[in-house]
């Protein structure tokens, strides 16, 4: 993964829980870097060690750990470092989920190297969306329910998300029924 993501969960562990914390997170995940280059590509174990560290270090379920970083990915680092490219997703929560699938298109224009999930959202009704996730990596879901969650909050959209297919139970990918609520 890029330096970014890295970059990204050391903000989201400093600002939430200081920088005493992070250091031990990095020591216990064997992390060497100083800093993380945004633009350069670090082995994806590094950023899963990190993860797995600061579940153990700050006593807080992994799952809770990839959720929280979901929408601190989406509210601080998308919206205030991609502004532009955040916004050419869409005006509003529908829009930008709809347009999922040709987003990564847009990222892979900065970032040439990404290894992007794939998408396919259905319209169930007028307020609820089926999202089908495929992802190369395992392990993304509850990161991937933490940036739905973080979009619901960008937009000011309240919504309700759920997992109804999960790949670590077998399934072929994931799908998240999202209910927008009126």
């Amino acid at each position: 993964m890029y330096g970014l993501v890295n970059q990204a969960i050391q903000g989201l562990v400093i600002d939430n829980f200081g920088s005493d914390n992070w250091n031990k997170i990095k020591q216990k995940a064997g992390v060497a870097e100083e800093a993380f280059l945004s633009n350069e590509i670090y082995d994806d174990s590094i950023t899963f060690n990190l993860a797995i560290s600061a579940s153990e270090i700050l006593d807080i379920p992994l799952s809770d750990v990839l959720k929280t970083f979901g929408k601190y990915w989406i509210i601080k680092v998308g919206n205030e470092k991609y502004g532009p490219l955040m916004k050419s997703g869409g005006d509003n929560f529908i829009d930008f989920i709809v347009n999922l699938p040709n987003f990564h298109s847009r990222v892979m224009l900065i970032y040439s190297d990404i290894k992007p999930p794939e998408f396919i959202v259905e319209k169930a009704t007028a307020s609820k969306l089926m999202l089908h996730y495929y992802s190369t990596r395992q392990g993304l879901t509850d990161f991937m329910f933490g940036l739905i969650q973080g979009l619901g909050e960008l937009y000011n959209t309240p919504i309700n998300v759920a997992l109804v297919a999960d790949r670590r139970n077998g399934d072929e990918h994931d799908i998240f029924e999202i209910d927008i609520i009126q």
